[in-house]
């Protein structure tokens, strides 16, 4: 098994989850971010899915165009960026990015919050996925 990237920062998720996917540090990751000019203190990191796509464009990986409602864990494809947390602040919607995984059947989310007794979570009746994005 690998060791999850945790956010560093509050706002951090969306710069964890992309690391948790490529395989890097949140340092590592956070300094490509920063090179690309998306930063953890931006607020629209969590209410924009611009930010992800590009650092997963950038590393060379595709992702689908459109978010696709959540509608059950066993239609996941096998690699996905998930917004669970979902909530509105003065009409706009905001959320916490997690990684959705299956290897070898197996399903579990990656999710970089620091206040977690556990980063790799199985427990699926806990999260409320609102959407996904596939990466390819």
């Amino acid at each position: 098994m690998f060791e999850p990237v945790i956010q560093e920062e509050t706002t951090g998720c969306g710069i964890a989850s992309v690391a948790n996917i490529l395989g890097k540090t949140y340092v590592q990751m956070k300094a490509s971010a920063n090179a690309m000019g998306i930063y953890a203190d931006d607020k629209s990191l969590w209410s924009d899915t611009q930010y992800v796509r590009q650092m997963l464009s950038a590393a060379g990986l595709k992702t689908l165009t459109e978010e696709i409602s959540f509608s059950s864990w066993s239609d996941l494809p096998d690699l996905a960026l998930l917004a669970i947390k979902h909530h509105q602040e003065e009409g706009k919607s905001f959320w916490h990015w997690v990684v959705f995984k299956r290897v070898d059947g197996k399903a579990f989310v990656l999710d970089s919050a620091s206040y977690l007794p556990a980063n790799i979570r199985t427990d699926f009746e806990d999260m409320q996925p609102k959407w996904f994005i596939e990466v390819l």
